[in-house]
Order: C-alpha cells, then structure tokens, then sequence
C-alpha cells in the first residue's frame, strides 16, 4: 500500500479528471482504464479486497470455487460471526444500510479515482428530491449526533459533577494560562487523542447520549421514555444498532419538511382548526398581509428559477461535508481492513506545527498576524484575482490537488468507500456477505443495560455521573405516563373518531381507484404497452415469501416472472435472467439448460441504477390504500449500450450490492 504523504503520481488523477471531464461523456473509449475483475487491483479498494488478511471473519476463509451462503434471509442470531475479521456484525450491518439508502446510480469512471479509493460523487451528481433527502439524513447521523455528543460532554465537564475529572482539567488549563502555555497544552491533548487512542475513554469517558441532560451535565430521562439504545439523541428502542438514529434522521427531514411546507402555505400544523370547514386560501393569504400568486407577478419565475439551480450544487455542497467528516472519524478511528495508522499521524503533522510555532510567537504576533490577514483579505481583492488567474494559468485545476481526500486524507475512506470494500471481500472470497437482517416487529419497550464500562465517568462516590444507581435506574427504565407517549384520550376523543372515519372513507376510494388502475395496467401489458409490463407485479404482499439471494434473485423482465441470477463458475462473473420455474427448487448452479432471456459479463456493466416500482406519489397511495408494499426495480446498462431494466424485485438493494463489488470497475456516485 501506499505509504504517507502526497506524491507526483498522486497528482496525475487531478489532471487525468480534468483532460477527462472536457470530453464529451460518449466518446470516451470504452475500454480505456478498466478492469473486468477485482483481482486486476484497479484501486487501493480492490486491492484490500483480495489481499490475504492476518485478521480473518468467516466471510474471508472460503476456499471453494461456488458461493457460500454464511446466513443469507437468517435471524441474525444464525448468521456466522465475525463476517469480516475485526469487525462486529452489527457494525457491519449499520454500515451497510445506510449505503443502501445512500447509493442509487453509479457509473463507470476510467479514470484513476482520486485518492485511490472509487465511488466518489460525480461532479455532475443528478439533483433528486430522494437525494437531497439521504444527504440531509446523513448529515444527521453524522454530524449532527457528533456535534450533539460533543456539546453533552461539555456539558459534563462544566457541571463539575464528575469532580475529579473537571478538577484535573480545571487545574490544567490555568496552570498553563499562567505560563502562557496554552497553545502548547491543546496541541499536545490533540496529538495524545489522535496517535494513543486509549487515552479518549479515559479523558472523554463514554455514558449513554439521551442519559446526559445538555444544560445540567446530569442524569436525565431520555426523550423516548426509556433507554433503548445508547449511541441515539433519544434513547429510542431498537431491533438493531444504529436503527434508532436512522429512525431520528428520517424524522429530522420529515420535520424540516413539515416545517417548510407550513411556511409556504402560511399555516400552523398544530393550528388547524377542528371543522371540516376552512376559510379559502386566498383570503387567508390577504388577512396575513400578503397577495396571492397571480399572473402578473414577475418575480415568482426568476427566484423560482434560481432556487432550483442552486439546490443541486447545496446539495453537493453537504455530501462533501458529510464525505470529509466520515473521512476524519475514520481516521481516527480506522476499521477494517483501513488498519492502518499512517492516516493518523498525517492528522499530528497537522497539528505538530502549530505547537512548534508556539515555542516562539507571541500573542501579540498572532493578533498582529491575524488582523493583517482579515484586512489583506477584504481590500486586496486586485491582488488576489491577479494572483488566481496567474494560478489558473500555471497550474490548471489546482484545487484538485487541495482536496482532503487527495492531500491530508488521501487514502481514507467515506463510509461508502469502506462498505464496497467490505463487500468486495466477500466477492473476492466468494462469501457475499449477508444483508442487515429485517424485523417487522417493532422493537422491544424496554430498557437496555447499561454497564460500568459504558459509563466511566470517573465520577466520585455516587458512581457514574454522580449520580447513585437508582437514579440511573430511574432514568433508564421504562416509564408510560411522559409527555411523548401517545395519550389515550387523543385517540378517543371525538375529533380523532372524525378523523379516522374520514380517513377510512378516503381509503376505500383510493383502495378501488388503485385496483381499478391496476387491472387497466394488466390489460395494457397484454397488449403490448411497455410500461405496463413494467409495473406487473411490483405490489406485493408483505407476508409472502420474498426471500432469495445470494445467487437468484426474484425479478421480472418485461412483465415476465423469473430470476435475475449470477454466474461465478467463469473466470469473469455473469448476471442473467431466465424464466425457467424450476430455478425456485432446483436453483442454477452447474446448470447449462437454463436458456436466459439476456446475460451480462459483470466486468461489462457500465451503470447500474435503482428505479422505483411506481413513481414516489403513486408509490405512497398504493402502500397507503392496499396494506402492501411496491417491489422497486434495476436498470442496468453495458458498455456497448444496452439496456436491461428488471422490476418486481423485492431484494433490489442485495442484488445491487453484489454487482458493483464482484467486477473491476472504478465507480462514480450519480
């Protein structure tokens, strides 16, 4: 591997993506930079992949020349662990899930990828409301739960409940203020936090989020009633780890969204009033002192315009955010098999210079320095465009090279790139590794244990955040009668009667409209109508048997019932369909009387990309009115330029997994 710094060749991907971005998408050769298997190395991701690992999970030590299914559709308590060495199984799975709500159309890049590492996001990332929405929701679980740990821990200290531990830091801190040593004292904490990972526990020790109270530093009830899971804002309880602030995330959006569209239309959500009866909007509008749109407004076109050409690089613009944040914690923080400590002490040579520095400037040089470059910054604007333009000139694309993942993180991955890496290990071990298991049931009401380990403190006598172990109890369990429970009386009260009759009646009407569209859809399948065959089959019930994979995949190809399937008997894998009714018994392996509709070498994928089953308006009213789900489908396209869309697919995410982790591609995010 790689070892630390940024050298020359490190640069040519920078340049190799500008000379490529300038032509033209079609009319780069198709097989310039490719790689058809994962054994050719074409990154630093596939090479992990195949490289023979000290540490090995299950999922790393098969031999043999089919696939093994390790726990495939499995309760995760059958379901062989490790799967990869170093690595816990719901760890693995939370990495997993999220990639699955996060990847939807990737494309081949012949391009070296920056960094080594693939499944970067394409400069030109299609906009899309489902997007804009995971991107929000990642930056939720990233950030905004590291931000919200880090403000509880400050919290903590400041409370001076865990004496000893806000003494010793109290004591440091004026001791070096009085020797003008401060400087010296944060650069040396955050060289100790970044090369002996031991030592965080010990200066930051863990406790459970929703357990600490943000303003007094203490012990609180947690927002969902109970202690359900330990890494969430709320404590809510969980099937499996990471569920909960997946769960928070989603509801985060769902509340900015409600919030936006109550804005626009000028209304309160809890403000209703209870009648069915309500004043016309436009009225409305006028009594809150505004007009309503009308034909001669001349501004609602341009701003409208200009919103929309903006949101697509805002969106961009907090996927690389949330991209340099992934990069730092797993820095920090490597898994496996990033094991590798190089990246953090890039991080000290970050940090190294400002304590060098403080041995000799002064605070009066910072000051000095500081506002000379503030004042430098607002007046000498002709110098600077000057200077860019000499720049531009000399050095095209230089802000490539600047880059995080191309300098100070170079060889780090997003957690994208980590999950491909890990799926790509069991490709390359011929072990897919199983998707995260799924639960209908809602999780358990009841709190989770919280042990010693979990909440070092350091605090006095008391125990954990000075707090005596029936008040954490106290906190922890279980409690029915808080403010955030669903209140009985509000589900008999007489506007909620009205509701749900109201509700009811509108379901009934949706339900036949959906069922009389549905038989219009299979009468035009069977006259031939293409999109109606591709809606055959996508509602499904939820209690039917959906269960397939790792190497058949239940499917539809123009309407027809069958099995996507892959190959790995061949030197290069091979996805197919065949309508053959035996695959659901016999399966394929070893089998040559199959006869598929169409089949793909995997190294010849060009784009794979998730489409939806029905569009999302549809898709909500159709789930709504039937109790059902709709099955989404893939497209995917060659590199000569054919197209294969199958529908129907209820294991959708699985079998998009395995097709871009089994070939050598170098992947784009779109």
């Amino acid at each position: 591997m790689s070892a630390a710094g940024v050298v020359y060749k490190d640069l040519v991907s920078a340049e190799a993506e500008q000379e490529y971005r300038e032509i033209p998408r079609e009319q780069v050769t198709q097989n310039i930079g490719t790689a058809q298997t994962l054994h050719e190395k074409p990154t630093d991701s596939h090479a992990l992949a195949v490289e023979n690992h000290a540490d090995k999970g299950f999922a790393q030590l098969n031999n043999m020349n089919e696939v093994v299914d390790l726990g495939w559709n499995e309760p995760k308590g059958n379901v062989e662990s490790p799967l990869v060495g170093g690595l816990h199984n719901e760890d693995l799975w939370v990495l997993v899930r999220r990639f699955n709500q996060q990847m939807y159309h990737v494309k081949e890049t012949p391009i070296p990828p920056p960094g080594g590492l693939d499944l970067n996001i394409a400069d030109e990332e299609e906009f899309s409301p489902d997007k804009l929405r995971s991107n929000m929701e990642r930056l939720y679980m990233t950030i905004g739960i590291g931000v919200m740990g880090f403000v509880k821990h400050m919290a903590r200290l400041r409370s001076w409940r865990e004496t000893k531990r806000t003494g010793w830091f109290c004591t440091a801190y004026f001791v070096a203020w009085a020797f003008d040593l401060l400087v010296p004292l944060v650069s040396i904490t955050l060289i100790t936090l970044i090369v002996y990972p031991a030592s965080r526990p010990v200066l930051f020790p863990p406790a459970p989020m929703a357990l600490v109270d943000k303003s007094s530093g203490g012990v609180q009830k947690p927002i969902a009633g109970t202690l359900g899971s330990k890494d969430s804002a709320t404590g809510a309880p969980e099937n499996h780890k990471g569920e909960a602030v997946e769960a928070e995330a989603s509801n985060f959006v769902n509340g900015l969204s409600s919030i936006a569209f109550s804005s626009a239309t000028g209304k309160h959500p809890q403000g209703e009033p209870d009648s069915d009866e309500a004043s016309p909007q436009e009225g409305k509008v006028n009594a809150l002192g505004r007009t309503p749109p009308n034909k001669t407004d001349k501004t609602r076109i341009p701003v409208e315009t200009v919103m929309w050409q903006k949101v697509g690089p805002v969106m961009h613009a907090i996927a690389d955010i949330t991209d340099a944040w992934e990069r730092f914690a797993n820095a920090l923080s490597p898994t496996s098999p990033f094991d590798r400590n190089f990246s953090q002490w890039r991080l000290v040579s970050l940090v190294a210079p400002m304590l060098l520095l403080s041995t000799f400037v002064t605070s009066y040089m910072f000051v000095k320095g500081v506002t000379f470059g503030i004042g430098f910054g607002f007046f000498g604007d002709p110098i600077l465009q000057r200077g860019f333009a000499l720049l531009n000139e000399k050095v095209p694309n230089w802000q490539k090279y600047l880059e995080l993942r191309n300098t100070l993180l170079k060889g780090v991955p997003t957690n994208a790139q980590l999950t491909i890496t890990l799926l790509r290990i069991g490709e390359a071990n011929k072990a897919p590794l199983p998707p995260p298991p799924k639960l209908r049931e809602p999780p358990p009401e009841k709190p989770d244990a919280v042990t010693e380990m979990e909440m070092r403190a350091h605090a006095g006598e008391n125990g954990p955040l000075e707090a005596t172990h029936e008040e954490v109890n106290a906190a922890v369990a279980d409690d029915p009668t808080e403010q955030y429970k669903e209140n009985d009386e509000d589900k008999t009260s007489k506007h909620g009667k009205k509701t749900n009759k109201l509700l009811g009646f509108f379901k009934g009407t949706a339900k036949g409209a959906v069922e009389t569209a549905r038989g219009t859809d299979k009468l035009r399948a069977e006259l031939g109508s293409k999109h109606a065959k591709e809606r055959e089959g996508v509602v499904i019930n939820p209690t039917d048997d959906l269960k397939s994979g790792p190497v058949e995949f239940k499917a539809r190809y123009n309407g027809k019932k069958g099995h996507v399937y892959i190959t790995t008997s061949a030197t290069i894998p091979c996805v197919a369909f065949s309508t053959d009714s035996t695959i659901e018994k016999v399966g394929t392996a070893g089998r040559t009387d199959l006869s598929p509709i169409w089949s793909i070498p995997v190294g010849d994928i060009r784009e794979l990309k998730k489409i939806g089953g029905y569009g999302w308006k549809a898709k909500f009213v159709v789930s709504w009115a039937l109790d059902k789900e709709v099955a989404d489908g893939l497209e995917i396209t060659t590199k000569t330029g054919e197209h294969h869309k199958v529908t129907a697919l209820p294991m959708r995410d699985e079998l998009f997994n395995r097709l871009i982790s089994m070939g050598g591609q170098k992947w784009e995010s779109w």
